[in-house]
């Protein structure tokens, strides 16, 4: 007698994935949409009209699809090392027309620019995804971005990235309003970080990327040191990008910006 066949990831739970992990982290990250339009705004003033963007840390294409949606004759190149996030983007919004690339490459390696379309891009963006980078990692992927970005290109990373000011009175204001703040709003809906992998580790239509994540994640990455916002304006000037600022921020919150 055959084994059952393994079901796979019917778009429909892949969708129902998608919107609670973003209810997930609109959870720990308040501001997530507002740095998502913040981004839209800056890209509507840099793409031209048949543009190519590369999302890094792409996670269910959360941003990714927004770009689209905003751009319409834009294409993306989505990019993560997780095979579970990928797969749930992938099976809910599919290729966009052909106007949507799932790669799967470690930002932290040095050939992962092997998986991207040949010739320069017009932007790039991330996510809540550069902090599980080292300093040294982000230094290599900037070079890599100053070189595949146009000149006049943009970067643009929404993050959390900390200072090096020791402004300890200064912090202690910023963090009691920032908790009066987060006591006015709606309490907490979704799942918890650990509750949605959780689920989604245990998907029957996601066994074979579950153990891949498995053995691909066998431990937790968090906690990784990370550069500081001086560290991220340097390594972007050195790897070739003229202006760099902070476009918006919220605390540690940030939307930080290069122009190639």
């Amino acid at each position: 007698m055959s084994p059952a066949p393994v079901p796979r990831l019917t778009r429909r739970r892949a969708e129902r994935l998608r919107a609670r992990w973003d209810l997930q982290q609109e959870r720990y990250i308040t501001d997530r949409e507002a740095r998502f339009e913040m981004m839209i705004e800056a890209l509507d003033g840099v793409l031209p009209r048949r543009a190519r963007v590369l999302d890094l840390g792409c996670g269910t294409g959360s941003l990714s699809e927004r770009v689209i949606d905003r751009f319409p004759r834009v294409k993306v190149v989505a990019i993560d090392r997780d095979p579970l996030l990928l797969a749930i983007g992938r099976a809910a919004l599919g290729d966009r027309g052909g106007r949507l690339t799932w790669v799967d490459a470690d930002l932290r390696a040095p050939d992962w620019p092997r998986g991207l379309p040949r010739g320069r891009f017009d932007a790039a963006v991330t996510s809540t995804a550069m902090h599980w980078l080292t300093s040294a990692e982000l230094t290599r992927l900037y070079r890599v971005l100053g070189r595949r970005i146009r000149p006049g290109g943009i970067f643009l990373n929404a993050d959390s990235i900390r200072t090096r000011r020791k402004s300890p009175r200064l912090r202690r204001i910023l963090e009691r309003g920032a908790r009066r703040r987060n006591a006015r709003l709606p309490g907490a809906v979704g799942d918890s970080w650990s509750d949605w992998w959780t689920s989604a580790l245990h998907e029957p239509g996601l066994a074979e990327e579950a153990a891949l994540h498995r053995s691909r994640f066998p431990r937790s990455h968090h906690g990784t040191r990370t550069a500081d916002l001086a560290g991220h304006e340097r390594s972007l000037r050195r790897a070739g990008f003229r202006e760099v600022a902070v476009i918006w921020s919220r605390g540690r919150s940030r939307v930080l910006a290069a122009v190639r």
